[in-house]
C-alpha cells in the first residue's frame, strides 16, 4: 500500500462531515491536483466522544461511494501507542505511532555502541547534497543523539511489528510522530532518526517532526518564517539522502501535524515542496468541528443558541479542557468573553469572533481555541448536537467544504505547488 505524493489528513469528530469534506477533494481534483484523504481520528478523540475507530471507516467509505471517488483514501489510527493500537487493527490502513513520550529514555548502552559504531561519520562530517555547509560533530554527538531518540524509534519499532503480525507487511501505510513534545527536531537530528528507522526495518512512509515555532490548535503559526523555511526545506534533503542511501521507501516524505490554519506556512511549505519536487502529508486538527460550529452560529436561532452553550460550558471548564493540550495552545483569558457579552452577541458577532479570518478585527484567536478544545462539551450534548448537525446541515456543510478548499487546498496545493 503505497500513500501518494500528496495527502491531507481530516479529523472529523462527530462523524457527520464526510461527504462534505471529500467535496472539497473533488474540487482540488477537478482543479487539476489529486490528494489523498487521510480520515484520522486518536484515541483520546474516540475516548471523549465516545466512538469507535469502526465509524471513522464507515463514515469514509460512505463519503466515497456517495461521490464516485475512485482515488486512494485512508483511514488513520491517529497518534496510537502499544496500549492503545489493538482497537484500531480492524479499521485502519493508516497508522501514526506517535513515540513522543519516549524521547529522551535511554536504550540500552550496548544497543547504543552499536549504533554509533554503525553511523559514526566519516571525517566526522555529514555532508547532504543541496545542504550549503557539511554537518559537522564527533562520536560522542552521535551517542548522544542516539540517547535522545534511539529507545523513541525502538518503540516505533515495537508497535510496527504488533500492526504487521495482525495485517500483514505492505497492507498499511505507516507514520511516524514526535511532534508532541517541547524541542524541535533539527535536520541532523532527523538523519540519525531515518538511520535507527531505517535499522529498525520500519516501512515509514511519512514522518512528523517537531519543527521551530508554535503549532497551536486552530490558529496560525507563531514564529520565524524564514527560520522555518530554511529548517523544512534541509529536513526535506535529508529524506532525500536517506532514502537514497538507507533503502527508506521511495516515497516517504513530511509530515505536518496541526497544519490546519498555518495559513503563513503555505506560501514556504509549497516553495519547498515544489523546489525539491518532494511529497507531503498535511494533517488538519479540529478545523472541520470549528467549521460546524461555526455553521450553527451562523443558521442562527437555536443553532445559535447551542454554538453559545457550547462556548459557556467550555469556558466553565477552562482548566479541565484546556489542561490536555496546554502544549499546543496559548489562550489569553482575558480576551475570552464573558457571558454577558456572549448573551447579547448576534450569529454575525459569534461568527466574526470565531472564523479564521485574521483581517477581520473581531477574529479572537483565544475565542476560538477555547471552542477547539471544547468538543467534549458538545459530545456530552449527545442527540441535541447531532440533530442540531442534522438540521442546519446545508450551511454546516458548505462551511466544511469551504474551509478545506478555498483556506487550506487551494493557497497551498493549487497556488504555491503547481
Amino acid at each position: 500500500m503505497t500513500l501518494p505524493r500528496f495527502s491531507m489528513g481530516i479529523g472529523d469528530r462527530f462523524a457527520h462531515q464526510g461527504v462534505a469534506q471529500l467535496q472539497a477533494f473533488v474540487a482540488a481534483k477537478a482543479a487539476g491536483v489529486t490528494i489523498a484523504p487521510v480520515w484520522n481520528k486518536s484515541f483520546r478523540e474516540h475516548s471523549i466522544i465516545h466512538s469507535e475507530p469502526a465509524a471513522t471507516r464507515a463514515e469514509a467509505d460512505a463519503a466515497v461511494k456517495a461521490l464516485g471517488w475512485s482515488d486512494p483514501y485512508y483511514c488513520d489510527a491517529d497518534h496510537i501507542g502499544q496500549k492503545t493500537v489493538d482497537g484500531f487493527l480492524a479499521a485502519c490502513d493508516f497508522y501514526t505511532l506517535d513515540v513522543a513520550d519516549f524521547i529522551g529514555k535511554a536504550a540500552e548502552p550496548a544497543s547504543l555502541g552499536a549504533f554509533a559504531a554503525r553511523h559514526a561519520l566519516k571525517a566526522g562530517k555529514l555532508e547532504l547534497p543541496g545542504i550549503d555547509r557539511p554537518f559537522s560533530l564527533g562520536s560522542s554527538d552521535v551517542e548522544r543523539i542516539a540517547g535522545k531518540y534511539l529507545f523513541a524509534v525502538q518503540e516505533a519499532g515495537r508497535i510496527y511489528r504488533r500492526i504487521e503480525a495482525a495485517k500483514g507487511k505492505g497492507h498499511f501505510v505507516t507514520e511516524i510522530s514526535m511532534d508532541e513534545t517541547d524541542l524541535p527536531q533539527t535536520p541532523l537530528e532527523l538523519w540519525f532518526i531515518l538511520s535507527a528507522i531505517a535499522d529498525e526495518g520500519i516501512p515509514i512512509q511519512t514522518i512528523a517532526p517537531k519543527f521551530s515555532g508554535r503549532f497551536n490548535k486552530g490558529v496560525d503559526f507563531v514564529g520565524n518564517l524564514a527560520v522555518f523555511e530554511k529548517e523544512f526545506g534541509d529536513d526535506l534533503l535529508v529524506i532525500a539522502h536517506a532514502v537514497a542511501t538507507h533503502g527508506l521507501p521511495a516515497n516517504l516524505k513530511l509530515s505536518v501535524h496541526s497544519g490546519s490554519d498555518k495559513f503563513s506556512l503555505y506560501g514556504p511549505i509549497g516553495r519547498a515542496v515544489k523546489k525539491h519536487n518532494a511529497g507531503l502529508h498535511i494533517k488538519t486538527a479540529g478545523t472541520t468541528w470549528l467549521e460546524e460550529v461555526t455553521g450553527l452560529a451562523e443558521a442562527g436561532a437555536d443553532g445559535l443558541a447551542l454554538a453559545k452553550e457550547i462556548y459557556l460550558g467550555a469556558l466553565g471548564r477552562y482548566d479541565e479542557l484546556a489542561a490536555p493540550y496546554a502544549s499546543v495552545i496559548d489562550i489569553d483569558p482575558k480576551k475570552l468573553p464573558s457571558p454577558d457579552t456572549i448573551g447579547k452577541w448576534n450569529a454575525a458577532q459569534f461568527v466574526a469572533a470565531l472564523a479564521h479570518d485574521q483581517k477581520n478585527p473581531a477574529f479572537n484567536p483565544s475565542f476560538r481555541q477555547l471552542i477547539h478544545v471544547g468538543y467534549k462539551v458538545a459530545a456530552e450534548l449527545g442527540p441535541r448536537y447531532l440533530g442540531a448537525l442534522e438540521k442546519h446541515a446545508a450551511v454546516v456543510g458548505k462551511r466544511v467544504t469551504d474551509n478545506l478548499f478555498d483556506k487550506h487546498m487551494r493557497p497551498l496545493f493549487l497556488e504555491n505547488l503547481r
